[in-house]
């Protein structure tokens, strides 16, 4: 159901939707690019595309061969990231167009449990958590390509006749060739518990905030020029409760930091880890005007 947040009536229903028991779409924010997207299948991976300010489906996306388990829009609309239950490769495809953009894999040894999907503000940075302890940041930028040079040694001969032989190999086999791996990555200090990630820009350094269902939030430094894993700056606890005297963390330490400044979460206690991570993502309420969506069980 789709519904005008002014007084809450009912703007459309889109029926014959696939079974969806975790409830899973994702609505953009912006104004002018305000789109739906919802699974189309409960057995691949399927998204519908709605245009919710003309109430008409706008495309539909194969995104993957498993069904979805993560979906989510950039800021501007024009976006879009997608995961399956998989959860070994992430992609991004253009909107309302549903064209292939970028291409990451998030790893190959075992399969996984995507808890969130979040791009920052700016669209340049996309973090993928899970169920382990390894949240990836990855880089949306365009490899510029370099002019075709003939190779000098014996390496490079060998380098050029590896990349002409993927031509022949199978399409599962050349799609890791060419996708891209995770410009940085955080360690948890836990596994199992979900999480959810936001990517904000604080005091001009790239930040990315976990919060988990252990009770903390966590706050990590993102290095834009290096990339690599992030440090560990921050944490605070959701349920309001005091924390220790401030100590110092050890570089690589994944004990739990000790702050100086602290929030007041006196009123977050109870408040789901996703709410308190959107507000602190965005910093800002959704546009006047912009329209929720409700789900109901099938």
């Amino acid at each position: 159901y789709i519904h005008n947040i002014r007084d809450m009536k009912v703007l459309h229903t889109i029926r014959e939707t696939p079974p969806n028991p975790s409830g899973l779409c994702a609505l953009s924010i912006s104004n002018d690019n305000c789109y739906l997207a919802y699974p189309g299948s409960a057995t691949i991976g399927e998204v519908q595309v709605f245009d919710t300010v003309n109430l008409r489906a706008a495309n539909m996306i194969p995104a993957h061969d498993s069904p979805l388990a993560a979906v989510v829009f950039d800021a501007s609309g024009t976006k879009l990231a997608t995961a399956s239950e998989k959860g070994t490769v992430i992609r991004v495809f253009s909107i309302p167009e549903g064209q292939k953009l970028f291409e990451f894999r998030r790893g190959v040894k075992r399969c996984v449990s995507i808890c969130s999907l979040a791009f920052s503000m700016e669209g340049l940075y996309l973090s993928a958590s899970s169920n382990t302890e390894t949240v990836h940041i990855f880089k949306l930028e365009t490899q510029k390509e370099k002019p075709t040079e003939e190779p000098t040694t014996w390496g490079g001969y060998l380098g050029k006749v590896l990349m002409a032989s993927t031509t022949y190999l199978p399409s599962q086999v050349t799609e890791m060739f060419t996708q891209g791996r995770a410009f940085a990555t955080v360690r948890l200090p836990f596994s199992g518990h979900k999480n959810i990630c936001a990517l904000a820009l604080i005091q001009k350094i790239p930040r990315l905030l976990v919060a988990a269902a252990d009770g903390y939030l966590y706050l990590y430094n993102l290095d834009p020029q290096e990339g690599g894993e992030c440090t560990l700056m921050k944490q605070h606890r959701l349920d309001g409760s005091a924390e220790p005297p401030n100590e110092i963390l050890e570089q690589g330490s994944h004990d739990r930091p000790l702050t100086a400044q602290t929030y007041n979460t006196a009123g977050m206690k109870g408040t789901h880890p996703q709410s308190v991570v959107s507000q602190i993502g965005t910093g800002r309420p959704g546009p006047a005007g912009s329209l929720v969506v409700r789900t109901l069980d099938q």
